[in-house]
Parts: structure tokens; C-alpha cells; sequence
């Protein structure tokens, strides 16, 4: 019961408001750094899904990938400050609902030798993302507002995958969430 209301949350989400988190915001603070991660079904399904990910570490791998995308997408932001533009940043972003989708609807678990770059690599575009949406005001209050919100959708991510036990059910719900992230991103990319 509590798997269908999720995803009847995160299919009211994406019948709320645009799939791309990148029409124009207005300020720059605290709060509008954290609005803008929700602002958008691409970001708040890459960022659950990196928790999902996680979730399939063993130890403190499990807090090492969230780690990771957080950091780098910090990093993008302040390349994007600093001048810095991604090339194919939409692209790259919905190659990671892409990616992270599979890997989570074939239940992988891959070495944190190629995780942690994957998931680093993608939180780049993220993060320059939300720079690139950034109105006047603090750069400081705007990254730490949009990393609280990733953090608060990474931990969403994790306990869906620590909560849900280690069977069939469990499995065929995490391959189909899956399906629906790698499906999100197939069809970003062709937009």
C-alpha cells in the first residue's frame, strides 16, 4: 500500500508541473535554491533514483554515491559561476534518469570505481542546471537551498530502497520504478 502511494505521489508530481526544471526563477536565496529541484520531474526523479542506486552498496558505499552526485553538482554550479558551461547540458541531464533507471530497473549493483565517477558526471549537469536558473542574490544561500532539497530527495530515494523487504514484490516494484525513470529519460532525450 505504501509503494502505490509513492508513485501516485510521483505521478501527481508529474502532472503538476513541468518535466523540465528550467523555466525562469526570480530569486536567488535560500528558498528558491531549495524550491528548484522539485520544480521539475527530471531532477526530483535523478535525484530519488541516485538514493535508489545507493541503496544497492554495500557499507559506506551507501553514503558515498549521494555523496558524490552532491558534491559535483556543487561543482557545476560553481563552474557555471565561474563562466563555465556544460555543453548538452539538458541532454546530459536526461541521460542520467537514463542511466540511473536502468541501473536500477536490472537491480545492479556496479563497483564504486565506476558508480562514484558515473554518478559525479551526472550531478555535474544537474548542478549547472540550477545555476543556469538562478535570478540576483546570493550564490551561497541559493547552492546551500538547492544541495538541502537533493539531500532531502537522496534520503527519499534510500528509504524507499532500505524499506521495501528483499523480495519478489520488492523487486518487481524497484525493476518497474526503474523502467519509469530510464523511460522519463529516453523520452527527454528525444524531445
Amino acid at each position: 500500500m505504501r509503494a502505490s502511494r509513492f508513485v501516485l505521489a510521483l505521478a501527481l508530481l508529474a502532472g503538476s508541473s513541468v518535466a523540465m526544471a528550467h523555466p525562469g526563477h526570480g530569486g536567488a536565496g535560500f528558498g528558491a535554491g531549495f524550491i528548484h529541484p522539485f520544480s521539475g520531474l527530471d531532477h526530483v526523479m535523478a535525484m530519488i533514483a541516485v538514493g535508489l542506486f545507493a541503496m544497492r552498496q554495500s557499507g559506506s558505499g551507501r553514503w558515498v554515491l549521494p555523496g558524490a552526485f552532491l558534491a559535483a553538482m556543487v561543482g557545476g554550479a560553481l563552474l557555471g559561476a565561474a563562466g563555465v558551461g556544460l555543453p548538452l547540458q539538458e541532454a546530459g541531464i536526461a541521460a542520467s534518469l537514463l542511466v540511473f533507471g536502468l541501473a536500477i530497473a536490472f537491480l545492479a549493483r556496479a563497483p564504486l570505481s565506476v558508480a562514484v565517477p558515473m554518478v559525479a558526471f551526472f550531478g555535474l549537469f544537474h548542478g549547472g542546471a540550477h545555476f543556469a536558473e538562478m535570478g540576483h542574490g546570493s550564490l551561497t544561500a541559493y547552492v546551500t537551498g538547492f544541495a538541502v532539497a537533493t539531500v532531502t530527495l537522496h534520503a527519499a530515494g534510500m528509504v524507499v530502497g532500505g524499506w521495501m523487504p528483499r523480495n519478489g514484490a520488492s523487486r518487481l516494484f524497484k525493476r518497474a520504478l526503474g523502467a519509469v525513470i530510464a523511460g522519463t529519460g529516453l523520452v527527454l532525450l528525444g524531445a
